[in-house]
């Protein structure tokens, strides 16, 4: 991962590649490999690690306005349609919060491949939790 995530402990996302690019309020962007830790047998994008990038993007984004609070954001439910196969080179997403409530938030997740095409739509719903000392 990279400087905006200094200082948190070892995590899937830096075991997968996972790079965040941009975190603004309410928008995250990043980018994952498309190798073998992220394939399936068949030598596809393993639709669990889009999944994971979708996820890390969003909590990524929430993370930073609960910090504010004084709070955590956790996940407590995500979903995903797998539009496209994609055998190399990077997928890139963008989340995008669609919901900002006191206690929840909702982020769309769109996935593409390095020509841009729609590889993976999600969403993921965080919610705010008080943090432990």
């Amino acid at each position: 991962m990279d400087k905006s995530t200094e200082g948190w402990a070892p995590n899937i996302g830096e075991v997968l590649g996972i790079e965040v690019q941009e975190v603004t309020e309410g928008r995250v962007t990043g980018r994952m490999p498309v190798d073998s830790r992220t394939h399936q047998p068949y030598g596809l994008l393993h639709g669990g690690a889009s999944v994971v990038l979708a996820e890390t993007l969003g909590s990524v984004g929430s993370h930073f306005i609960a910090a504010q609070q004084g709070k955590h954001a956790v996940g407590i439910e995500v979903n995903a349609n797998h539009l496209r196969g994609v055998r190399s080179g990077h997928v890139h997403g963008t989340a995008e919060l669609k919901h900002r409530g006191g206690r929840l938030h909702v982020w769309h997740i769109e996935i593409v491949d390095d020509e841009g095409r729609l590889v993976c739509t999600s969403r993921l719903t965080t919610m705010l939790v008080p943090a432990h000392g």
